[in-house]
């Protein structure tokens, strides 16, 4: 029996123009949308950092191309938009520039809205020109939308700002990987060593040996300041100072240092010591994997992501309707002869009421009835659908809720418990030992997940998890069966103690237990154990 949290629909992005008036001619069919190429900046690697703009173009998009430098996360805008990766550092083919134009045109021209994702800002580094060429010459209507370059977000992130009043009053962005057939001269190398400002040198993990050396043979002091930054933005992100006489070691072999990666050079990138943020998160450097079902997971996730977490999703459960209704629909037909009414879950109340409403009832259906939720979520929940709990425990589970329905006023009527089709019986035993009439109803089916992501598997079992959330003892046992003896790799953290008990019975520990038994005090269960242990740590 869990009290889960309430996932708040996404509200809908707004583009900030005003409504048309209505026409006071019947309008005809909605007509589909007039063939578009969007160029959208997805930033540097957080998809929070995607504009409004371009969360607006991929709901709209009927095709999505993206590249390895864009976060996946921003896809959940595109709807059921057709995806397309053009290609992934490590992991897949890229492709080649002439092939993604000809990919951009092909469903442009067939009428369809396109979408090209590309990491940071279109304008820096990115071939769009190229790609405005192309739609030019084809008489494709097209638009450039911004995004945060790399650049930029280092100031943010890891505590760099590319100019300061003091330091650097200009900055210079610099490719590290040329186009070997172009017209133009190759960079001054000797020129940029003299440049008195800071330098933010892109895409130059391969050539680092290169570059560096030309900034040397220019008179660069040897003993400049410099940051090497991969995956800005990112729970990974990692920041590693050095001197520039030392970046080419530390970037090559590229095995070592995969992109995405800028290099800063400058007296700037001592003032990441002190104007670091993003690292200083009391999560951060840590994976760990949320096991709620799928459309509850977020309520999770959230919180440890903003405290720095890397944050792996894999269901542990699956949450549906119950594979028959009758039982529910003849509770529903007779709920004149129930007294109370009490619902074990957020699920229960979505469930049972959604049927009673499609069954043709509204909430007269219950106005004789005293409601009774586990917890302060569910009787939350109750109140979106306008209903008010009678009966609420301080704590959340079977035990507290029994005792205080036991110790309200006598119950000559029968008791009908909302529930999953799976858990503990504690509640209606306790209730039985006390006389009560009770009866129970299975209005959501819970089922194990069978398998595990691939992915998910093989980071639990490669011990690069560090924590693994448990919110019930169902999802307990089904972690322990999905992922075998490589869950013991895993700090484990519980959102109860009946939980927790489950836990050990399945022998393992757990590393944290939530109080009270909430999905907030589950997140600060997890940042407690990890700050005793960062406390521990520094006294040896």
């Amino acid at each position: 029996m869990n009290d889960d949290p309430i996932v708040p629909p996404s509200p809908p992005v707004s583009s900030g123009l005003a409504e048309p008036q209505a026409s006071r001619v019947s309008p005809g069919p909605p007509a589909s949308p007039a063939p578009l190429v969007s160029l959208v900046g997805a930033g540097p690697g957080d998809p929070g950092l995607l504009t409004l703009r371009g969360a607006e173009r991929l709901a709209t998009a009927d095709v999505v191309l993206y590249d390895g430098l864009s976060n996946r996360a921003m896809l959940n805008h595109a709807g059921r938009a057709e995806r397309i990766c053009v290609g992934k550092h490590g992991q897949t083919r890229i492709w080649r520039q002439d092939e993604v134009i000809e990919e951009i045109l092909r469903h442009a021209r067939a009428g369809r809205r396109v979408v090209r994702l590309k990491g940071g800002d279109p304008a820096v580094f990115a071939r769009t020109a190229e790609e405005v060429e192309a739609l030019r010459a084809a008489g494709i209507p097209y638009e450039i939308i911004p995004g945060i370059t790399a650049a930029l977000a280092a100031g943010s992130y890891a505590g760099i700002p590319v100019t300061h009043r003091r330091l650097a009053s200009a900055v210079a962005l610099v490719t590290g990987h040329e186009e070997p057939e172009k017209d133009s001269p190759t960079l001054d190398w000797d020129a940029l060593a003299r440049f008195p400002g800071t330098l933010v040198v892109y895409m130059g993990v391969t050539t680092a040996h290169a570059w560096t050396a030309g900034l040397l043979a220019g008179g660069k002091d040897p003993s400049t300041p410099a940051a090497i930054i991969r995956r800005c933005s990112l729970p990974d992100q990692q920041v590693i100072r050095c001197r520039l006489d030392e970046v080419a070691d530390r970037l090559t072999p590229a095995s070592r240092m995969r992109p995405p990666v800028i290099v800063i050079l400058g007296r700037v990138t001592e003032l990441a010591e002190t104007m670091s943020w993003f690292a200083r998160r009391p999560l951060f450097g840590r994976t760990i994997l949320v096991t709620r079902p799928a459309d509850q997971a977020e309520a999770l996730a959230g919180p440890l992501r903003e405290r720095g977490a890397t944050v792996l999703v894999q269901p542990a459960v699956r949450i549906g309707p119950p594979r028959d209704w009758d039982a529910v629909d003849r509770a529903i037909g007779q709920l004149d002869r129930f007294g109370t009414i009490v619902f074990c879950s957020r699920n229960g109340v979505e469930s049972f009421l959604g049927r009673l409403i499609e069954r043709g009832h509204d909430l007269r259906s219950l106005g004789s009835l005293r409601i009774a939720a586990v917890g302060k979520k569910t009787a939350s929940t109750l109140r979106r659908f306008y209903l008010r709990a009678d009966v609420v425990p301080d704590r959340f589970d079977a035990e507290s809720l029994a005792a205080c329905l036991i110790e309200g006023r006598p119950q000559p009527r029968p008791v009908l418990i909302v529930r999953a089709s799976r858990g503990r019986d504690t509640l209606a035993e306790s209730l039985r030992e006390s006389g009560w009439d009770v009866e129970q109803v299975a209005a959501y089916d819970h089922t194990d997940v069978e398998a595990a992501d691939p992915e998910v598997l093989h980071a639990v079992q490669a011990g690069k998890v560090d924590w693994i959330t448990l919110t019930s003892s169902g999802t307990a046992k089904s972690v322990a069966r999905m992922f075998a003896g490589a869950v013991g790799r895993c700090k484990l953290a519980s959102l109860s103690p009946i939980t927790s008990e489950t836990v050990r019975e399945l022998g393992y520990d757990v590393a944290a237990e939530a109080s009270p038994y909430t999905i907030d005090a589950l997140v600060d269960a997890i940042v407690a154990a990890e700050t005793d242990k960062a406390e521990t740590d520094n006294k040896e």
